[in-house]
């Protein structure tokens, strides 16, 4: 017998994964502002960009993180701290440093390379991979919306103005970022150097291939209408609620479990209770483990006295004879 069940599909509440692509000069920090202030009232940014971010200071509410090194944990750790904190968006800019950046993934996959393969690059790849997928996971399990900013290379084309001069204009091409990045959010943006939003993938209908001239509060407000629409669902704060709630059973520990990775929430970036740094789904397992034990102590103390109990009550028989 296997164990797949299919299930009716349903539409369900959701938070922003967006990615905002462009050269630099594009406005991808303002825009993420933008969005994220559209979207959700606290605003926490992880900031790659020597503080280029704090100049909108002025312009929008938002706490920050400067980062000077940009190792992957380091950025699930900061996720991880954000939820806690219970931040409604976090804004990465931008995703690019963790890629290409001082300890990103090209320095991680170069410095396994040399550990412990010799410098094979396809062996360094197999040993960082790991690093790259958790951080990943944990930016879409993010308790809530999430905006990440990708620098593109650019290139100049000329073309003919207005007049039918010809000028050069500053484009952007493919993120730096490993290939296929995009496939990971629900929206994403590439911006020009004039500020023009061009939504290149989407998986929200009203906004697939938008062009928004500089992004606004109206075009935040259609991305939190599609977002909205459908079957409120649990967050992945949610659920550490319950699983970090006193009492709570192996068994129901068990079930929750089950329903996180139904939601794809198990590498949700969170802080146990010390304050350390892990997964939904390690401290979901590691609270099972404890309430497992737990049980089985309880259930030999109820077994120890009910021994005593009876031993005492033959006793009293004897005494009674």
């Amino acid at each position: 017998m296997n164990s797949f069940t299919f299930t009716p599909a349903t539409k369900e509440q959701a938070k922003a994964r967006i990615a905002l692509t462009g050269p630099t000069g594009s406005g991808k920090t303002y825009s993420a502002l933008v969005i994220g202030t559209g979207i959700g009232d606290r605003i926490a940014l992880i900031d790659t960009e020597h503080g280029s971010a704090s100049k909108y200071a002025d312009e929008f509410a938002f706490d920050t993180l400067p980062l000077a090194t940009f190792e992957p944990p380091a950025l699930v750790e900061a996720l991880a701290v954000a939820a806690h904190e219970g931040y409604d968006v976090v804004i990465v800019d931008s995703l690019t440093h963790f890629w290409s950046g001082s300890g990103g993934m090209l320095e991680q996959v170069d410095n396994a390379a040399k550990r412990v393969a010799g410098g094979n690059t396809f062996a360094g790849w197999r040993e960082a991979r790991p690093l790259e997928r958790a951080m990943i996971d944990a930016l879409l399990a993010y308790p809530g919306h999430l905006i990440a900013t990708m620098r593109t290379k650019t290139e100049y084309v000329v073309e003919a103005d207005e007049r039918g001069r010809k000028v050069p204009r500053k484009v952007g091409l493919k993120p730096e970022q490993r290939e296929g990045i995009e496939y990971e959010f629900d929206i994403v943006g590439d911006l020009d150097h004039e500020n023009t939003l061009v939504i290149s993938k989407s998986r929200a209908k009203p906004l697939a291939g938008l062009v928004v001239r500089k992004p606004d509060a109206a075009f935040a407000e259609a991305v939190l209408d599609w977002l909205n629409a459908g079957k409120p669902t649990p967050s992945a704060s949610d659920y550490l609620m319950t699983a970090t709630a006193p009492h709570t059973t192996y068994e129901e520990l068990r079930g929750l479990y089950e329903e996180v990775r139904r939601h794809n929430l198990l590498a949700a970036a969170v802080l146990d209770p010390d304050g350390g740094s892990t997964t939904l789904g390690e401290l979901i397992v590691r609270r099972g483990t404890e309430a497992k034990k737990e049980a089985g102590k309880q259930t030999e103390q109820t077994g120890r006295t009910e021994r005593t109990e009876r031993t005492e009550r033959t006793e009293r028989k004897g005494e009674a004879a």
